[in-house]
């Protein structure tokens, strides 16, 4: 990420990971009663973590926010790529991404961590539809950032790990 945002003058980074139906969350808790979806729950010590796709985008969020030194105004996290019919994961990535040049964001970045390597989702609904709409909503500039397949480090390490498991 910090390499991708090397040069790029932006105002905020949104964290978009890929959504999931709310009850594939609440079915997933171990503890079947810690998870509300409620905003404290992530937050809030829990078995139930080890399992939570949810607490582990923001925890994942979290540290990346940490490693890079980003103030809390200058980041979010949002969940792309939902189905119609039951309740997904919010906030919505393109909704979220529409209402940003209202709100003075003119220049975003935005990462998915939940992808290793770069699909359909990240390069059609991320870094081609989404830019065009955040274009089309007065943004200036759009950066998605690549996944981590873009990158050599990528590749040694996966090939350290076939070599490890090798031996």
């Amino acid at each position: 990420i910090q390499k991708h945002l090397a040069g790029f003058e932006y105002d905020h980074l949104l964290f978009s990971y890929h959504g999931i139906p709310e009850r594939h969350i609440r079915k997933a808790d171990v503890t079947k009663s810690h998870c509300k979806i409620d905003g404290s729950c992530c937050s809030t010590a829990s078995p139930a973590h080890d399992f939570c796709y949810r607490h582990q985008c923001y925890e994942t969020t979290r540290q990346a926010v940490k490693l890079l030194g980003l103030p809390a105004d200058k980041y979010s996290l949002t969940f792309q790529s939902r189905l119609a019919g039951d309740k997904w994961l919010e906030p919505y990535t393109d909704v979220e991404i529409d209402s940003m040049p209202a709100k003075g964001i003119k220049r975003l970045a935005v990462v998915t961590p939940a992808f290793v390597s770069d699909c359909l989702e990240t390069l059609e609904e991320i870094a081609m539809r989404a830019k065009e709409d955040f274009q089309a909503n007065g943004g200036k500039e759009f950066l998605a950032i690549p996944c981590l397949n873009d990158g050599d480090e990528w590749c040694e390490t996966v090939a350290g790990w076939i070599n490890d498991w090798a031996k």
